[in-house]
């Protein structure tokens, strides 16, 4: 039947099927391959809608998924599933995260220290001049900096990034074949060289405007924090904050003009606890970056040891306290927080709040179902 991998890529152009169904055929199926091929009861089984089951059947008569595969890297490009060893881990943590990821370019380790830099279309001098100081500064000490290719603010932020010899990822809210805005093409070209260009839609994919807000969690979730510059008061910048709130990064957003409209939505998340952004210094503090490179490049270099492992058993997508923790495993205080501080670095865990933990799912190993 050819390289399993292509039937993640035809799975990823039937209509209706998302990372909650792809889940559900994992779960029943084992593998992609062997969902592509089962019949429709046992797809409407699976808990696969029967309008998705429709497509699917339609699709598969006519479409032969090696030969898609084939296409991506015809085409240029390449994926990432999340069986894939090198997809983003901090993306394989949010909920919802695309079961498949089309690259132009490459992600690399280094792209875990990431922050997004996001606003309005239609970026002032002032708003300019704002992003390119951070994107610069942040691009220098190593942060790569994730935004949308729009124009205005997202262009900004990119070539600020290039021109520092740092690195950047855009992410898209159409297929590859069709960059948007087409202006951008070169800079989209640029930041392949540099970075990557991403998306979750198929190749053909046209840029619609319901495109564009569901590719926001994918910015928020390849990113250690999100700072937002210049945002009207329905941008798509907050709609890029909603997720970050929800999958629990850092927010900042820079103070503007009280008078001008492109300055409301910042301004208001700040009013709504949003961190104000004064200086690149701000982020690079907050995040304490020079202590997650070393500790990243320790997480990277080391396996988990007894005690992770035995912390790693305890935990389940059930939180728990850190103090619950040290009782149920008889570890000192001081070491399970440090222990969680770690396997959060690797992504192994998540704090949800108030000194609870999670343990992160780990992608799913193919299993056969006879």
């Amino acid at each position: 039947m050819g390289d399993a991998k292509c039937f993640w890529v035809a799975f990823n152009l039937v209509p209706g099927i998302g990372p909650a169904s792809v889940r559900r055929l994992l779960d029943t199926f084992g593998s992609l391959e062997r969902a592509w091929h089962a019949s429709p009861h046992h797809l409407r089984h699976a808990g696969v809608s029967g309008r998705a089951v429709q497509a699917l059947v339609e699709m598969r008569s006519d479409l032969d998924p090696a030969e898609e595969e084939q296409r991506v890297y015809d085409s240029g490009y390449g994926f990432l599933t999340w069986e894939d060893p090198d997809y983003p881990s901090r993306l394989r943590e949010v909920d919802a995260s695309p079961p498949l990821l089309y690259t132009w370019g490459e992600l690399v380790e280094s792209d875990r220290l990431a922050v997004a830099l996001v606003g309005t279309r239609r970026a002032s001098v002032y708003g300019r001049s704002v992003t390119e100081e951070l994107a610069s500064t942040l691009a220098a000490s190593g942060i790569t900096i994730v935004s949308g290719l729009a124009r205005g603010i997202d262009a900004a932020a990119h070539e600020a990034a290039l021109r520092a010899g740092g690195r950047t990822i855009a992410v898209l809210g159409s297929g590859l074949t069709y960059l948007y805005p087409a202006e951008h093409r070169q800079l989209a070209g640029d930041i392949a060289v540099n970075g990557a260009v991403v998306s979750d839609y198929a190749l053909d994919v046209k840029p619609e405007g319901k495109n564009f807000p569901p590719r926001n969690r994918i910015i928020s979730g390849l990113s250690l924090a999100i700072v937002v510059i210049e945002a009207g008061e329905n941008s798509g910048a907050l709609i890029t904050a909603d997720f970050a709130v929800e999958q629990g990064r850092d927010i900042f957003a820079v103070p503007g003009d009280i008078t001008r409209p492109g300055s409301v939505g910042a301004n208001r998340l700040i009013q709504s606890g949003a961190e104000p952004l004064l200086s690149p210094d701000d982020v690079l503090e907050r995040l304490n970056i020079e202590l997650i490179a070393r500790q990243e490049q320790a997480c990277h270099a080391l396996p988990d040891d007894a005690t992770e492992r035995q912390l790693l058993q305890l935990l389940s997508d059930q939180p728990l306290h850190v103090d619950e923790i040290g009782v149920e495993t008889g570890i000192p205080a001081a070491d399970v927080a440090a222990k969680l501080a770690l396997l959060e670095l690797k992504g192994r865990v998540r704090q949800v709040g108030g000194m609870h933990y999670i343990r992160m799912r780990e992608p799913k190993t193919p299993y056969h179902v006879e």
